[in-house]
């Protein structure tokens, strides 16, 4: 059986079936007919052997509670030694509906009302309102912009004294990073992770957007760090790779078994057991064998990237785009327009007519800048920077 999903130039209309990305702009507060380069999902349909196995499941037509079997880890342990280079062990994974969700559990089962957890902002935003919603008092070390080179660092220095000053409990590393696009290297990971040994920080690493490594393989944060497994929670999820998020899947990794144990309980607390059974088949025929679909999409992902850096370069120069190491996320710095983040958004939303997502709800060093998903059709894209390009120079 071939791979029968590769026509990622098919515009596929996505109204009319509960779409957040495209049925949500009126309730948002945004124009009906902005076009949505927002939410991290892909404009693309599934590989076929992940909708084949949907499909079997809905033939059956018995929805009751399920689990999984070993065949479930031994598909998450075939992905990760060939992409990432570590094995992983039944009785290591935990289960979640999301890693957000995670996100949350971690606070609940290694801090304690008022305790510090670190962030580097600018950063994926529930990373901040979880911790604030939990409780928590939200730390950032943020990450160092170099205009002129395109790229983010870290300074190590802050990162340091901001765990020491605060005594921070906790450090939710977002690895590759979201929205800046940074694939750390295993001497940064190191970097941090020896900081965080020799101050008792758990560090909690969302490795969502593993697989959109785009030189190279991704290095896992427990992996740059001899011993970082007891102190280490890894987040890994096919959602973002194989376009499923609506499938509620995530596979947490913890090999050490007090840890695991902690992070158990706190699910527990919440009444969560069996994650639901498409997300299971889902994940299972994805690791299994959607390789193909997933050299295909990365293929055609990078041609969209090369395709708007080239756009932007010739038509829109005032907007610097960060080229992303990892993930199909671009963040464009579009300070060299000289707008306020008011009237830039006014651009973006009502005479673009895109909805983005603006760079002020990643931190406030986030202000000016905007966050596009280019993981669309190729006409999908043209049209959205051809909309940006009207509303910034012909207007």
């Amino acid at each position: 059986m071939a791979e029968r999903n590769l026509k990622f130039d098919e515009v596929i209309d996505r109204r009319g079936t509960d779409c957040l990305k495209y049925d949500f702009a009126v309730r948002r507060g945004y124009p009906a007919d902005v076009l949505p380069l927002w939410v991290a999902d892909m404009d693309f349909r599934i590989s076929s052997y992940i909708q084949d196995a949907l499909g079997r499941q809905l033939e059956h037509g018995i929805y009751g509670y399920t689990d999984t079997l070993e065949d479930y880890a031994q598909a998450l342990d075939g992905w990760t030694r060939k992409h990432y280079g570590y094995g992983v062990k039944e009785k290591e994974i935990i289960k979640t509906p999301g890693v957000v969700p995670a996100i949350g559990l971690a606070i609940q089962a290694f801090t304690r009302p008022g305790d510090a957890v670190l962030i580097q902002q600018p950063v994926y935003y529930p990373f901040s309102s979880v911790v604030r919603d939990s409780g928590r008092k939200i730390v950032s070390s943020d990450l160092v912009y170099d205009r002129k080179a395109g790229s983010y660092h870290v300074d190590f220095e802050d990162f340091e004294k901001k765990i020491e000053e605060t005594q921070v409990k906790l450090f939710l590393l977002c690895n590759p990073h979201n929205p800046v696009g940074k694939a750390w290297s295993k001497e940064d990971l190191a970097k941090m992770g020896e900081i965080c040994r020799k101050h008792g920080v758990l560090v909690f690493s969302d490795e969502i957007h593993a697989d959109f490594v785009w030189k190279g393989r991704h290095q896992a944060f427990f992996t740059a760090v001899p011993g970082a497994e007891d102190f280490c929670v890894t987040a890994t999820s096919p959602c973002k790779t194989f376009n499923i998020s609506g499938l509620q899947i995530s596979n947490i990794i913890i090999k050490n078994v007090e840890l695991r144990a902690r992070f158990q309980k706190a699910l527990d607390a919440i009444g969560y057991s069996q994650v639901g059974a498409p997300g299971i088949a889902a994940c299972k025929a994805a690791y299994r064998d959607g390789e193909e679909w997933y050299e295909a999409v990365r293929t055609y992902i990078q041609g969209n990237l090369d395709f708007m850096e080239d756009y932007l370069r010739e038509n829109i120069p005032q907007l610097k785009m960060i080229r992303p190491e990892a993930t199909y996320l671009v963040w464009v710095d579009c300070n060299g327009l000289g707008f306020t983040n008011q009237e830039l958004d006014e651009r973006i939303i009502q005479k673009a007519k895109l909805w983005l997502d603006s760079g002020k709800i990643f931190g406030k060093t986030g202000r000016g800048f905007e966050r596009f998903n280019v993981a669309c059709p190729r006409a999908t894209l043209t049209e959205a920077l051809q909309r940006l390009q009207r509303a910034f120079i012909l207007s």
